[in-house]
């Protein structure tokens, strides 16, 4: 085996529930945005004292924080960046993810002590870049999507001992070369390389010929159109061997726009197989059906294994829908302390259920379990048949122990 160090599970962290979720459903690290310089404009990320009050808690649970910073710079973004990086470093960050020279010249510069890795916009696809960031003072790179097992472990073979290498390995997946996009842009004036990416990769699209304008032609024969760059999203949970032996050190999970639900149902799934198969590879072959299912069960599009096992052919599009497969819904969390003697929780709505529904609790620490909503009360004490207002504090009957951040889900059926 190639690699001999510790696989991290990196999860995204798009706002203060979320970072408790991933911490809390077993990742090693996490990465956030603040409100400045990363590539998800549209997340709630990160004002200063909430970010200090995440990194306060992911550090008590012996958890990381890396704080995004990955935007392609223009000259007035410079202004008060390094003011931005030491006030972060300041409350505890553990590192900084950069992809831009200009952005990084400046956090050397401001925080040389802080740990910089080199982000995947900045198109990581071989050991001579790699080397070339680890001599500027970076600590890791984050492999480019477009870079196959082989070439990977390549890079491995050929980088400085001590330098990491961080994957995608589970999320959706950019038309464009290492997230790099000008669609956006383009169609919209919305800067994918700002962080406000409009997601037109994800569009209906028609052929229209010039002379012919408002005169739409279908790109295939469908009546529905067809979703000429929308890719199917990647899961590489049956394949953590492979990644290993490739010498990746940190699985990272795409996903600071997805819900708490997503977020927690994925972290647990890659928890149980990374720790599976250190423990036992045997034990990991075996369960590899389980792990898919239980991924499958958070909102998601059909899966791929994306350039990992070679180039993507036309299978690893989407071509009839831009819609999520959803087979479970987030109806619930657990927001206070179990009551023993009454077999009662209190729990938030998330989404509509009522009584005599068959729903499943996603547990941060052990199994999954099923119960049946027998009885349940609103904040009054007063007997409820249902549960259809968003956030909803109610009482509920759950006839085993459950924990507060403990989500409640319930299958979808036909």
């Amino acid at each position: 085996m190639i690699n001999n160090k510790k696989i991290e599970l990196l999860a995204p962290a798009g706002d203060y529930e979320k970072l408790v979720i991933a911490v809390l459903y077993g990742a090693d690290a996490v990465y956030i945005g603040g409100e400045e310089y990363g590539l998800r404009a549209k997340a709630k990320n990160f004002d200063l004292d909430t970010m200090k009050r995440g990194i306060e808690f992911a550090h008590a649970h012996g958890v990381k924080v890396y704080v995004t910073a990955n935007i392609y710079a223009h000259n007035d973004d410079f202004e008060g960046m390094a003011e931005y990086f030491r006030k972060i470093y300041e409350i505890g960050a553990d590192a900084l993810l950069i992809s831009d020279l200009g952005v990084f010249s400046v956090a050397r510069q401001a925080v040389p002590e802080m740990e910089i890795h080199v982000s995947t916009q900045a198109n990581n696809t071989n050991y001579m870049s790699a080397k070339m960031w680890y001599s500027l003072g970076a600590k890791r790179i984050v492999a480019a999507r477009e870079l196959s097992i082989d070439e990977i472990k390549k890079i491995r073979e050929n980088i400085p001992e001590d330098m990491e290498i961080e994957s995608f390995v589970h999320g959706a997946m950019c038309i464009s070369y290492s997230g790099r996009c000008l669609l956006s842009n383009y169609l919209t004036g919305r800067d994918a390389n700002h962080g406000e990416c409009a997601h037109p990769c994800r569009w209906k699209y028609y052929l229209v010929e010039e002379t012919r304008p408002g005169e739409y032609m279908p790109v295939t024969e469908n009546e529905r159109g067809t979703y000429i760059y929308n890719s199917k999203d990647l899961c590489m949970i049956e394949h953590i061997p492979e990644l290993v032996n490739a010498g990746v050190q940190s699985f990272k999970i795409e996903g600071r726009m997805k819900t708490p639900f997503y977020v927690g149902t994925v972290v647990k799934a890659y928890r149980q197989a990374i720790d599976d198969y250190i423990e036992s590879p045997k034990r990991y072959e075996s369960r590899k059906e389980q792990y898919l299912q239980e991924v499958s069960k958070a909102s998601h599009r059909a899966f791929t294994t994306g350039f990992y096992f070679g180039k993507p052919g036309s299978n690893e599009q989407v071509y009839t829908s831009n819609s999520y497969l959803r087979g479970y819904d987030f109806v619930g969390m657990v927001c206070g302390e179990y009551d023993k003697n009454n077999e009662t929780a209190v729990v938030m709505q998330r989404n509509k259920f009522e009584v005599g529904d068959e729903l499943e609790v996603l547990a941060s620490n052990g199994p999954s379990q099923k119960f049946t909503v027998t009885e349940m009360w609103d904040e009054d004490g007063v007997p409820v048949k249902s549960a259809p207002h968003p956030k909803q504090i109610l009482k509920v009957k759950i006839p085993f122990h459950v924990s507060e951040f403990d989500m409640i889900r319930k299958e979808i059926k036909e």
